[in-house]
């Protein structure tokens, strides 16, 4: 009776111990979110919520971005990563259940005739060994007193909508990679044909000289110094090659294929995109930005982890009840019910000294938790900064490209001008020259602004959460 009394009382012990929760819930830190961006905007419509599809209007660069999302290794592995985490996620839900193992064996033991145990066994079964046929049903079962599996499942959920978050930011990333790439491309197309077009003009010009050197109009040093000219241009053909080659092959790459060629089409006027710069809050990225998220997660699965380890050093209480079939004799093992086996027991566990392992475990948890809140307002300054600078990008970009195609202009008359006063006599080579270099080293300059602006662009669209739908 006295055993069933300690399990009666240990039984109604768990029930009331079992509301007694360790760990804290999560509450977001306070991150004093500034009420603007550094930037001004006005918006009109919400286009951060735009899916990437309708941001990129590019048909070609569409095709590119859906490969990459399919067939980029480095999103396969993370899916990986995010199915791993689902199976976690799935056990633990299993948390409070508790364990069933079927045990069965068979023993023969050859005791010594000395002994008390050989004796007896000889005289009883007139065999100097000893068989054993067992079989047990062991249920064991934990009370979760301290609230383990809530912590356990708020930490595997965590782990997973972190992962989700960071499959989300990953896709985002190529997909900014994969359009950076393709602009890239574009801009490289555009500087072959700007060398192209000044070697037709330096050839032009260099034919026109040496009609002129033979006259002994000219001589031989404007002659030199015109080749040269023509050899700066043609320089820049094998080189806009390599590098459209070397491009291509980045893009590809991201694309989970190896090296090919790149079908593109359009220019980088065409694939210029309609930027709607957004307003309000920055806060508004806690709801956008992938990485933000996830850093949040990160957040609460610590706290999760904290409070696992606080409940570590509190005590432990669990039930292990089992039935069996025991016999000696292989014909009696399952005749019942006389080879019926029962035993019912109740553990109660508390950790006295453990070298301090369980303290140190839950100072380091709690330690991981405040580097984990530092982390996650870091990423949110780091959003803030990253949108602040993009609008920045955008900004200035169309500044300097207003001034660099007035710029582009007056050059192209200057270029004009300088031939027709040079064939006229009232310029010199050296004009044709420099005019010529400058109309060249602004377009150069032209295309460079171009793709910065479209790198802000799409930099934009990432830094305020963009869209993998």
């Amino acid at each position: 009776m006295k055993i069933k009394y300690f399990i009666g009382i240990s039984f109604c012990s768990m029930i009331m111990l079992s509301s007694c929760v360790v760990g804290k819930k999560y509450t977001r830190t306070d991150l004093n979110t500034p009420e603007k961006y550094r930037e001004e905007a006005v918006v009109t419509g919400d286009t951060v919520l735009l899916p990437w599809k309708t941001y990129y209007r590019d048909p070609l660069l569409v095709q590119l971005i859906e490969k990459a999302l399919v067939k980029n290794n480095e999103v396969l592995v993370a899916i990986k990563n995010m199915e791993q985490l689902d199976l976690s996620y799935k056990q633990a839900k299993w948390a409070l259940t508790p364990t069933l193992d079927l045990n069965a064996g068979a023993s023969r033991s050859y005791q010594s005739k000395n002994s008390l145990n050989g004796s007896l066994s000889s005289q009883l079964t007139s065999k100097d060994y000893i068989d054993d046929y067992n079989a047990t049903l062991n249920l064991s079962w934990e009370a979760d007193i301290w609230g383990k599996a809530a912590m356990q499942k708020r930490d595997a959920k965590a782990s997973y909508f972190a992962q989700k978050e960071n499959l989300s930011a990953l896709k985002t990333r190529i997909i900014v990679q994969v359009a950076q790439a393709y602009f890239n491309l574009l801009g490289l197309d555009e500087q072959l044909k700007i060398a192209e077009k000044n070697i037709e003009l330096s050839t032009n010009t260099l034919s026109m000289m040496q009609l002129q050197f033979k006259s002994g109009l000219i001589s031989s040093l404007a002659l030199n110094q015109t080749e040269a000219q023509k050899k700066t241009a043609e320089l820049l053909v094998p080189q806009a090659k390599a590098n459209i080659a070397v491009q291509e092959n980045t893009l590809m790459v991201l694309c989970g294929e190896y090296p090919d060629t790149v079908e593109r089409a359009g220019n980088l006027n065409a694939a210029e995109m309609d930027v709607k710069l957004p307003s309000g809050v920055p806060a508004f990225l806690l709801s956008r930005r992938s990485d933000v998220k996830s850093a949040e997660y990160a957040v609460m699965s610590a706290t999760a982890k904290t409070g696992l380890a606080k409940a570590q050093m509190y005590p432990a209480l669990s039930i292990n009840p089992s039935i069996g079939a025991n016999s000696f004799e292989f014909d009696n093992w399952f005749n019942f019910p006389g080879s019926i086996t029962k035993t019912i027991a109740v553990n109660l566990v508390q950790p006295i000294f453990k070298k301090r392992t369980l303290r140190t475990a839950y100072e380091i948890a709690a330690l991981e938790q405040e580097k984990s809140v530092i982390q996650f307002k870091q990423s949110f300054i780091t959003a803030v900064a990253e949108v602040s600078g993009a609008m920045s990008k955008l900004k200035y970009a169309d500044e300097r490209m207003e001034t660099v195609t007035e710029k582009a202009v007056s050059l192209e008359k200057a270029t004009a001008n300088a031939n027709l006063l040079y064939k006229s006599g009232m310029a010199t080579y050296l004009d044709v020259i420099v005019a010529q270099n400058s109309a060249l080293q602004n377009d150069l300059d032209l295309i460079a602004i171009k793709l910065e602006k479209l790198n802000a662009a799409t930099e934009l669209y990432r830094a305020l959460g963009g869209g993998v739908q």
